[in-house]
């Protein structure tokens, strides 16, 4: 239903994009890509994404939320669904997260009756079905229920404006500020606190609302609200009620009704207020509120300055204008008529949704007093630092510095840097200390600005040496193995992938050492090689054709590899408990980006090095079960998953960059789509979306270093704004559906022998990058591979 409704949109504006001065690139973004997963009507197995409206990288994510018929396999971390039942309409949301869910909180509920069984406790009694097309463009969402009321919804940075169509007389919205979205798992959110008070007028509710909990298990937060209504409800009353928690016998009571202040009392009631409109004759009932974590004047500051109309077109087109400033016109690409369209909606979506995470909450935060910006919402590093980050650096020069600067000061005041982070709180850390590698990308490309590095370089070091007791919180949990015997032992759970992560981490502290401290160099860059340590040369692969020797293997603490019944094609559920995470050691025992060189050899020379890559990508060759994680998804080889990120590429190592193209585009091609179900998992914070544009662009970073691997760019003329005002220019003559292979390359005018270039050679100062491109498969390049620096 969703798919018609954006071929609409994108009809009526394409007509006219050709003759705008300022091309707007807002038509060319689907919001539901990613909406859908392969169980066809179900959120599973997609990209767990936010369908609302938002403003990059902004605090308020409106949209409603939702909850799925079929509890086993429920995916509402994005609060939308593509069939799930409406339970509100809230303030915040993440997108494209996995886990638990977090936020779906400060929440409105649009309710046709309050009568009998509608219970304001129990949102069972008054969820709602949904009817028609739900239609989205960036900006703005609407939708409309089973019992006739139309959604519609817009939003700004902290605020948000909710308009609802009425089909009788009868109007209520219900504010509940215990809401937020539930998870049958070990890490659901819960409801701790909360305030409301309406005003004399009835047209204002300010108040708050504190919640814990949710994917990084986070310690308490509380946002401040701000509700106001365009015409004063004719009642208007507050609320408390027994919270849900308590509640023994499985019949929820009745609230208690009455005042115009409610508050959750030292038993934690549940606490909300209800708004009705009994003698309009108007259908339409319209609210705009604002959000803040540090006050309600805050937040009723941000719905005046930022939504000053009661006109929610104007919202829509501020957001849209802000976008296409801010984040679509960075990459410019022809969008007239003989553009192909399927290219333009991957681009820019991926370019939408690559912008919703993090949140800037710069002045909004609660917790301590400084001058450095305030960012929340890295969930998680684990997923971006892999491509995104890089990505940001360029073309987000003044947001990523800001990042940067907020990661250092999360470690100042908290005493590490998050590896994921939300509701103000560190956590969770699913493998190394990977703003380890965020700093380490940033520093060695050159950025400085108002970066205190001092305090950057001695962050990193918290991380390499200050062990936190084990936590999956912060910091590298398993650092007591790493330490005392460079690598962690089999007793630690994901031995193997944090083994290869903390290598990377060290990699990263000697990269930011050589400007920082000189002398740690050394040390840092040789304990970069712990990964070799776990390197078992004899232990074979198992149920392939052919045999494959030498992985990644299990070891204990006294230097035994442990190999009974090991396949390092499978991972169990390739989880926490697991020996590594989200992707077997057939797959982590290519995941060695900063020495590859060693990792050729290991593999028998560059012959074996590209055979046993060949193979990963063949069909039926997975033999384990990664659930959401891989679903439709049967090679070894799993896009879906961050650490494969860079594995399409390794052919560039061998002087095989054909090969590169060619793999990379077959899974560009077959994976992500203008549909629904169109990303291969989790869009995890737009990091499977950030892989999407590089590939488009014809380069693929390698994190912790200087330097692009250079594939095929889908566009003929690419224009790109970067570090600030430079512009980088990526031509491609010869380019065609099934003519993309690279005959030759030129870089700022000179011919170009390396499948690689650094930073400072076209995304410092801008320059150009020229591809011929043809249908032949052929090896252009004739200079040195790609460096391993790592290699000792």
């Amino acid at each position: 239903m969703e798919w018609l409704t954006f071929l609409v949109l994108l009809t009526c504006a394409s007509t006219s994009r050709s003759n705008a001065q300022e091309v707007d690139y807002t038509p060319f973004v689907n919001p539901f890509i990613g909406a859908e997963g392969p169980i066809p009507g179900y959120a599973y197995g997609g990209g767990d994404i936010f369908v609302g409206a938002a403003t990059p990288f902004g605090v308020a994510k409106v949209g409603i939320d939702t909850q799925e018929d079929n509890i086993t396999i429920a995916t509402i971390n994005g609060g939308y669904t593509p069939k799930g039942l409406v339970t509100g309409v809230s303030m915040m949301h993440e997108s494209g997260t996995g886990g638990c869910a977090k936020y779906g909180v400060v929440s409105q509920m649009p309710l046709s009756s309050i009568a009998a069984p509608v219970n304001l406790l129990d949102n069972t009694t008054y969820w709602q079905k949904r009817v028609g097309e739900d239609e989205a463009s960036v900006g703005s969402f609407s939708t409309k229920l089973e019992n006739g009321i139309h959604i519609g919804l817009a939003g700004s940075k902290h605020s948000g404006s909710m308009k609802y169509e009425f089909p009788g007389d009868e109007k209520h919205v219900l504010v509940d500020v215990s809401h937020f979205l539930p998870d049958p798992g070990f890490c659901t959110q819960y409801y701790l606190d909360a305030s409301i008070s309406i005003s004399d007028d009835n047209k204002t509710y300010t108040g708050y609302g504190t919640y814990g909990g949710g994917w990084n298990q986070g310690a308490p937060f509380t946002v401040y609200f701000c509700g106001e209504f365009e015409t004063a409800p004719d009642e208007a009353q507050t609320w408390h009620g027994l919270n849900s928690s308590r509640v023994a016998n499985g019949t929820t009571p009745q609230p208690t009704f009455g005042g115009k202040n409610a508050t959750a009392k030292p038993d934690g009631d549940r606490v909300g207020g209800l708004f009705s409109w009994t003698k309009s004759n108007s259908s339409t009932v319209q609210s705009k509120v604002g959000i803040s974590f540090i006050s309600v004047e805050k937040a009723c500051a941000f719905k005046d300055n930022e939504l000053s109309s009661w006109n929610q077109e104007d919202h829509v087109n501020a957001a849209r204008k802000e976008w296409n400033e801010d984040v679509f016109s960075r990459i410019r690409v022809d969008t007239g008529e003989s553009a192909n369209v399927t290219n333009l909606i991957l681009l820019y979506s991926s370019l939408y949704f690559m912008h919703l995470m993090p949140s800037d909450r710069t002045g909004e935060n609660p917790l301590w007093e400084s001058d450095e910006p305030s960012w929340d919402d890295f969930y998680a590093i684990w997923d971006t630092f892999r491509n995104t980050i890089s990505l940001s650096h360029l073309i987000q020069p003044e947001a990523y510095e800001s990042q940067v600067r907020a990661l250092i000061d999360i470690y100042r005041h908290q005493g590490y840097m998050p590896d994921g982070r939300s509701g103000n709180d560190n956590g969770l850390t699913q493998g190394g200390s990977n703003a380890d590698n965020w700093l380490a990308d940033a520093y060695i490309k050159g950025l400085r600005g108002a970066i205190n590095w001092t305090d950057g370089y001695a962050a990193m070091v918290k991380d390499a040496e200050v062990w936190p007791n084990g936590s999956n919180k912060e910091g590298r949990g398993a650092l007591n193995d790493w330490l005392e015997y460079g690598y962690v032992t089999e007793a630690s759970e994901r031995s193997i992938s944090r083994t290869v992560e903390y290598s990377l981490n060290d990699f990263a502290l000697s990269q930011v050492a050589r400007g920082e401290k000189p002398e740690d160099v050394e040390k840092y860059l040789k304990r970069s090689a712990g990964w070799q340590l776990l390197w078992n040369h004899d232990t074979p692969s198992v149920n392939t054709t052919p045999v494959f020797k030498g992985f990644l293997t299990p070891k204990s603490g006294v230097g035994t590899f442990n190999t009974t019944d090991y396949n390092p094609a499978t991972c169990g559920v390739c989880s926490w408990p697991s020996v590594t995470y989200e992707g077997t050691p057939f797959e982590y025992s290519f995941v060695i980006p900063h020495d590859v060189q060693t990792l050729i050899d290991f593999m028998g020379g560059q012959d074996s090095f590209e055979s046993r890559l060949d193979y990963i990508f063949k069909p039926n060759t997975s033999q384990t079960n990664l659930g959401a994680n891989g679903l439709g998804i049967n090679t070894i080889m799993n896009i879906g998953n961050e650490p494969d990120f860079a594995t399409p590429y390794l052919y560039n190592y061998v002087n095989k960059q054909w090969k590169s193209v060619n793999q990379s585009r077959a899974l560009a091609r077959q994976f992500f789509k203008n549909a629904p179900f169109g990303v291969p998992g989790n869009s995890d914070s737009g990091a499977l979306n950030s892989w999407l544009i590089w590939q488009m662009l014809g380069l693929y970073p390698v994190v912790t270093q200087p330097v692009y691997l250079i594939s095929s760019p889908w566009f003929p003329d690419i224009n790109m704004t970067i570090n600030g005002n430079r512009t980088l220019r990526i031509t491609a003559s010869g380019l065609g559906q099934d003519s993309y292979f690279v005959q030759g390359v030129k870089i700022n005018g000179e011919k170009w022998g390396k499948n690689w270039l650094e930073h400072g050679d076209v995304m410092i100062e801008g320059g150009t990058l020229e591809f011929v491109l043809g249908k032949e498969n052929v090896v252009w390049e004739t200079g040195e591979v790609p460096p391993s620096p790592g290699h000792v």
